[in-house]
């Protein structure tokens, strides 16, 4: 009865304790890395010359941390997807670069026990960056696990290998591990048996994990936000930016948006790649962006976020997205519609004619309507209000619901839908809202010279996107943008799989491997 009474006692005081100590916000720090590539070889390198490369990453790392924690005070930063050796690998050439990286629950420090699980200097010396500067560490390396190669699932070199975003928290300790599920081209990583879902929780909020292509799926993206109810999300990325629908700020920032969350995005720097743009976002607003296509050179961002946004007044309530588009009949503008093309989706367009009205452009179940006002346009400059609703791309597995206005490349038709990065026209009023059959919908509005538009636009209840505190700035896009998940074509695909599957329709805690794992900072 006694130690029954202590343990409660113990148990109730350690809670007092972290209720105490939690803050209503903490300072964030992403990097964007330039990374340092190895040389093409058809072979593979020494596990020492690879390690070689790795620690002349790191070299770099370790300054953006030792900066964000001495200087900036932050508690936490995130670094990209590959950032500790690139991308242009197959399965044996990738294989010198991995370490076996334990189930955080095996409770791990590497800076003081640097063999416990075989040879991990990386894992040791990320680990020693985190105790050193008492700093939450987000880093994305590869993970290789054993297997019988006798089984008809097991690669043939006896070894599974995993995209895989670690964390260590300040005193150092492993206490997050995920394996990314949804590859996007890359033949040397294995996909994992089924998504998982990855928390921690520290006495400045819950923390969810995925990497890249992962968010644009519901698993793990969506359910993280709304089953678990993390606050941020961390993002390490290598992400190639995709006008006018899918560069990394534009993207990512209504992401947050649409699922109301923290994301913390440190994408990769490439630009011969097109790979740039981080970003911290608050679910109502961008904190921070960085896009740059004109140097080679890395950055690092910081931010004051809210460790739990949901208690924010700022917090932006439920949007119900087809609200307002179902309750009014649709605007003329469908007699006079063209197709054309966003890439590989074929949309379905209506030119705006005037410097002001009201448009409705439709396909299949969706239909968007546009009402706006220019401040004058430029006699050079098209804009079209378009709408797509179907599977997306070669692929053909994601089902989109867009509806879009943006300028066209020229005044010819045929140009709408290519990559455009300047415009001189501006809106003194725009309001863009759709016939949608999901609730996920995130709003992208992308300015001239690939630049976001914080504070200056929001989305009302009802559905529509409109901008407020007068004129906009020169308008590249102004986006829907929807992922209906229970309309994707889903396909099923063993463990040592080599290209992005969809997620798989089945009960959440039948099919996912849940890790969660509390932190006391």
């Amino acid at each position: 009865m006694i130690t029954s009474s202590l343990q409660t006692s113990v148990a109730v005081f350690a809670l007092i304790i972290l209720h105490v100590s939690a803050l209503d916000t903490f300072k964030a720090a992403v990097y964007e890395h330039a990374v340092i590539l190895p040389n093409d070889t058809k072979a593979p390198v020494s596990p020492g010359e690879a390690l070689f490369l790795m620690n002349k990453n790191i070299d770099i790392l370790e300054k953006a941390i030792k900066q964000a924690a001495e200087q900036q005070g932050a508690q936490i930063i995130v670094t990209p997807e590959d950032a500790l050796y690139g991308w242009k690998f197959t399965r044996e050439t990738i294989f010198p670069y991995l370490e076996n990286i334990p189930d955080p629950q095996v409770n791990w420090i590497p800076c003081q026990d640097p063999r416990r699980f075989g040879h991990t200097p990386v894992q040791a010396r990320l680990s020693c960056l985190a105790k050193n500067n008492s700093i939450y560490v987000v880093a994305n390396m590869g993970d290789k696990k054993p297997c019988n190669s006798g089984r008809t699932k097991c690669p043939s070199n006896g070894h599974y290998q995993y995209n895989t975003n670690v964390v260590y928290d300040k005193t150092g300790k492993l206490v997050a591990r995920y394996h990314k599920y949804h590859l996007y081209r890359e033949l040397q990583f294995d996909v994992p048996e089924k998504p998982e879902l990855v928390t921690f929780s520290t006495t400045f909020g819950k923390f969810g994990i995925f990497t890249c292509f992962d968010i644009l799926f519901h698993d793990p993206a969506v359910t993280l936000v709304k089953d678990f109810h993390v606050d941020t999300i961390l993002f390490p990325t290598a992400w190639m930016n995709v006008l006018p629908l899918l560069t990394a700020i534009e993207f990512h920032s209504a992401w947050a948006m649409g699922m109301r969350v923290n994301l913390l995005a440190a994408n990769t720097h490439d630009v011969n790649l097109k790979m740039t743009g981080s970003g911290i976002y608050a679910p109502h607003s961008p904190k921070v962006y960085h896009h740059d296509m004109e140097t080679e050179s890395g950055k690092i961002l910081f931010a004051e976020v809210d460790s739990h946004p949901r208690n924010s007044p700022t917090y932006p309530p439920a949007v119900n997205w087809s609200a307002y588009a179902t309750s009014i009949t649709p605007f003329p503008g469908a007699k006079n519609s063209f197709r054309g093309f966003i890439s590989r989706d074929e949309f379905n367009f209506t030119k705006l004619s005037e410097s002001a009205g009201n448009l409705t452009v439709c396909q299949k179940e969706l239909c968007c309507h546009l009402s706006y006002r220019m401040l004058g346009q430029e006699g050079s400059e098209v804009y079209v209000l378009g709408a797509f609703a179907g599977l997306h791309g070669k692929r053909r597995r994601e089902y989109w619901q867009v509806c879009t206005m943006l300028k066209c490349g020229s005044t010819n038709l045929a140009t709408c839908g290519q990559p455009v990065e300047t415009a001189l026209t501006r809106f003194e009023w725009f309001s863009l809202s759709g016939t949608f059959g999901t609730q996920y919908v995130f709003p992208e509005v992308l300015l001239s010279k690939i630049k976001l538009a914080p504070e200056k636009f929001e989305v009302l209840e009802d559905g529509r996107l409109v901008n407020k505190n007068g004129s906009s700035e020169p308008v590249l896009t102004v986006s829907l943008f929807g992922r209906w998940y229970t309309k994707d074509a889903h396909s099923i695909s063993g463990g040592t799989s080599n290209s992005a599957t969809a997620y798989l329709m089945l009960p959440t805690l039948l099919m996912i491997v849940t890790l969660q794992y509390t932190v006391m900072a």
